[in-house]
């Protein structure tokens, strides 16, 4: 009884570390090693059990509790986007504001403009994407990287697509995350992955048909170098045949799944989700994760999961904060060019004329 007492307590412990560590240990395997660890069963019987409760700890699957067909319509200068979070279908789960899978032609972006409150994560599928801000800063995104933008105070930037001659037009996801409160006024950072630099799992081996893109936090034993303020897990699934793989996802936090290419069964469920889809999971106790199998050869989906958070989100175009009042401050601060914005009426990109 001692030793069974003693099992629980590490068990719930070691869920609570887990949970609140940016190291982001494997679930499964860390439950398993402190389980054989502290209980040190006396028989194969209790062996077998032991196995079966741990892989039932680690397998509990999330469901598909809402679902969004992203529509394109147009954007900024002459874009072309499928909004799903962010509409009005789909507005604020928390913490993620919004998601745009956009396609950029020619003479076609999003020309100079301003950020306060949210981070921004652009993601290239296709083609290479420009960018500058008023801080000085500026790159280009290829296809398979990611800027991670943490506007904090407040920046002005553009970004704007390259097209060259027999190469893909511009095509990627950019997804907009709520700061904490805490966080919100914090300077302007960057985090940022070349192709090369994004670690990849492959849960059925390099051959296995199934690769995962760690863009932000961990899987199947890869972890991310990103680390976002307020916690963030970002990962780009690609699975070159039909197969299955469960993804461990914290208690508790908010996950959403986007299909760009095939189809997808999320969970115990058997109904497959398309194209252009985004799928909010449930978010029950007990839920260690999600269950998804490709459906398709070629299937390729996004997947993001962090914690929500316990603020009010007051939104004004690119500005979000928690309040009226925080809102109408940053109004004047960026009219009169001060507190992060010292640069919104002297400053002018490169790259951002059309």
């Amino acid at each position: 009884m001692y030793k069974r007492a003693l099992v629980a307590v590490v068990v719930a412990a070691l869920a609570y570390l887990y949970y609140t560590s940016s190291s982001y240990p494997p679930l499964s395997t860390t439950l398993k090693d402190y389980y054989l660890k502290f209980s040190q069963p006396s028989s194969e019987s209790s062996n077998s059990t032991l196995n079966a409760t741990t892989m039932a700890l680690a397998s509990i699957s999330r469901s598909v509790a809402k679902k969004v067909y992203a529509v394109e319509t147009p954007e900024g200068a002459g874009a072309l986007v499928r909004r799903s979070i962010g509409s009005m279908n789909l507005r604020n789960v928390t913490p993620f504001l919004m998601l745009d899978h956009f396609h950029i032609a020619k003479g076609a972006g999003f020309p100079d403009h301003p950020h306060r409150g949210q981070a921004t994560i652009t993601y290239m599928l296709e083609g290479s994407s420009a960018h500058e801000d008023s801080a000085g800063h500026a790159g280009v995104i290829k296809a398979g990287g990611v800027q991670w933008m943490c506007a904090g105070r407040g920046i002005i930037h553009a970004e704007m697509p390259i097209h060259t001659p027999g190469q893909p037009e511009p095509r990627g996801l950019q997804l907009w995350v709520d700061l904490p409160k805490k966080f919100k006024m914090v300077e302007p950072s960057y985090q940022e992955l070349d192709p090369q630099g994004i670690p990849e799992a492959f849960p059925h081996g390099t051959d296995g048909g199934v690769k995962v893109r760690v863009i932000s936090g961990a899987s199947h034993g890869v972890e991310s170098p990103v680390r976002p303020l307020g916690g963030c897990w970002y990962f780009h699934m690609v699975f070159s045949k039909k197969s299955t793989i469960f993804q461990e996802i914290p208690a508790g936090w908010t996950a959403f799944i986007y299909v760009f290419k095939g189809s997808v069964v999320v969970g115990e469920d058997t109904l497959a989700h398309e194209t252009f889809n985004t799928l909010v999971l449930s978010n029950e106790a007990g839920e260690t994760g999600v269950k998804l199998t490709a459906v398709e050869d070629g299937t390729e989906f996004m997947l993001a999961a962090a914690e929500p958070l316990d603020q009010t989100i007051f939104q004004y175009g690119p500005f979000v904060m928690t309040n009226r009042e925080e809102i109408q401050k940053t109004i004047l601060d960026y009219q009169m060019g001060k507190n992060g914005f010292e640069k919104a009426h002297t400053w002018k990109s490169k790259i951002g004329g059309l």
